[in-house]
């Protein structure tokens, strides 16, 4: 019996409604919509609730680090150091780059000083 009632309930359910019925993981919601507007995944991967302390003493001394801000600073800290290192590598490939053809420009104009010269009466004529 209950069987022919959620089916009577579905179809209803989907003649009455405008957009599809999704059963996807609350996780996700909002996700595409932050994508879309540079943020992030989901609200707990940065931002003031996870990244400053939940407690500070009473005379004011901040709370030692958490292990999670502890591994997000490492994180951090090492996607920094690739970063630096990587914009290293791009700048010393463009310097060679330069260098390359700086050297094909004087190849090129060491080949024209090379070619042969016009003598006699058609240097003259030239002139």
């Amino acid at each position: 019996m209950a069987a022919p009632v959620r089916l009577l309930l579905c179809a209803a359910f989907r003649r009455s409604s405008s957009r599809p019925f999704s059963l996807t993981a609350g996780i996700q919601a909002g996700s595409k919509w932050r994508a879309e507007n540079n943020l992030a995944r989901s609200g707990t991967e940065y931002g003031p609730l996870t990244d400053l302390p939940d407690w500070s003493f009473a005379d004011g001394r901040p709370a030692p680090l958490m292990k999670g801000q502890e591994r997000r600073n490492k994180e951090r800290e090492e996607f920094a150091r690739r970063v630096v290192a990587l914009s290293k590598e791009v700048d010393r490939g463009m310097q060679r780059w330069r260098e390359r053809k700086e050297e094909e420009k004087a190849m090129e104009e060491k080949k024209k000083s090379n070619l042969l010269k016009p003598k006699g009466n058609l240097l003259l004529k030239k002139k």
